[in-house]
């Protein structure tokens, strides 16, 4: 069973604050009248008018959770990056920064969005639910829009019957998790004035074993939908396999790399050199 933290955070500040709100409204008028009418006496060792301990505690946390449940659902959200799909852009141990109002503010639990803020670009970064599992979360790049044609042959994209640029750089040389990926041809790719870089593999096949979507050429995404791949592009589950990603499983916009922790690098598993690094 998977843990739904959104879900926690709604319910815990509902029921701290509904705590601390039931008594301030009710019982804490009645306490002070008590100690008014006594004249502020104790009675069974403790002042008449002091909080009990659960109205404590909720008061104590309510700020707490609810700022916690702000943050996350309306501002940045972070995430850690579990593969190397997305390699070399992020490595797997990257702990990431999302921004939740890049494509509007949504209410969180329900993801109805209540403010439209933007939409999608070629070449960003997001965060979305996957179509097939809404449970899990998936981060690939933007490569098609709604309206778009899609294609991908001999490594190359092709957006509305056009091959994105790509500028080879030569082998790549992994490191820690990435190791796997060392002799892979490294590239960088430009999509609308995006640049980032990619990684093939010459002897792969374009489409991964079982993938569909693309199998018989170009297709056109619909209103409402967005394309994605990985940076990795032979090591990537993505839309060229599984389709398209509606417009309400969006998360939010990758922007920043805050941590890095892979326990396979060699000597010290933090990689200073990736923190706070910005991601294109």
């Amino acid at each position: 069973m998977t843990f739904d933290f959104p879900a926690f955070l709604v319910l815990a500040s509902v029921l701290t604050g509904g705590i601390w709100l039931v008594d301030a409204l009710l019982f804490a008028p009645r306490r002070r009248r008590l100690v008014v009418a006594s004249g502020g006496t104790v009675a069974e060792g403790r002042s008449l008018d002091r909080e009990p301990l659960l109205v404590e505690y909720a008061r104590s946390f309510f700020p707490v959770i609810f700022a916690v449940l702000v943050l996350r659902s309306f501002l940045v959200e972070p995430f850690r990056i579990p593969s190397n799909s997305m390699m070399p852009t992020l490595l797997t141990g990257d702990f990431i920064l999302v921004n939740k109002f890049a494509y509007g503010l949504r209410l969180p639990v329900l993801n109805a969005k209540v403010v439209d803020i933007g939409d999608p670009a070629h070449g960003d970064v997001v965060v979305f639910k996957f179509p097939l599992d809404p449970t899990t979360d998936y981060i690939k790049r933007v490569i098609g829009l709604p309206g778009d044609e899609i294609a991908y042959r001999n490594k190359t994209v092709f957006v509305n019957g056009e091959p994105i640029g790509q500028m080879p750089i030569g082998d790549y040389r992994g490191v820690g998790s990435g190791k796997e990926m060392t002799g892979a041809r490294e590239a960088l790719e430009s999509l609308d004035g995006v640049e980032h870089h990619i990684l093939t593999r010459p002897t792969a096949p374009d489409l991964p074993f079982g993938c569909q979507v693309l199998a018989f050429g170009p297709v056109e995404i619909p209103e409402g939908h967005y394309f994605v791949m990985g940076d990795n592009r032979d090591n990537s589950n993505d839309s060229r396999c599984w389709g398209f990603v509606p417009e309400e499983n969006l998360v939010g916009k990758a922007f920043a790399i805050w941590m890095h922790w892979d326990g396979k690098r060699d000597g010290f598993p933090i990689a200073w050199s990736r923190l706070w690094g910005g991601i294109e």
